[in-house]
């Protein structure tokens, strides 16, 4: 069975160390260490999290001397907001026909209060 890198990437995304990971990398290129410090968790954990973004295409990881940085590639996002971009209309459009129908609603309240 071949995975989409879309399903790799909502998969990805389904952690909240992950997401948090990728929210600190927004910021610049951080080492495992540098990755590691918010969390409670082990700096190997740590690592096969960034096994599961390196692998859904969300970042890259380079080796400097004894050190591994590791880069946000924001391309698979793109591709994953461009997906749910059709659903978020689709909310805008039926949050406009509510709000269209509860105006209507109100409007013939008023009219009907004595």
């Amino acid at each position: 069975m071949t995975i989409d890198r879309l399903s790799l990437v909502f998969a990805a995304l389904a952690d909240p160390a992950r997401r948090a990971i990728l929210a600190r990398l927004a910021e610049g290129d951080a080492t495992v260490s540098e990755l590691a410090e918010p969390f409670s968790i082990s700096l190997p954990a740590i690592s096969r999290h960034l096994k599961v973004l390196q692998n859904a295409g969300l970042i890259t990881r380079s080796r400097s001397a004894q050190w591994r940085s590791s880069t946000l590639q924001a391309e698979p996002l793109r591709e994953a907001t461009a997906w749910m971009e059709r659903y978020r209309r689709f909310w805008d459009d039926n949050f406009i026909r509510l709000d269209a129908h509860l105006q209507r609603m109100q409007q013939q309240a008023s009219e009907e209060e004595p």
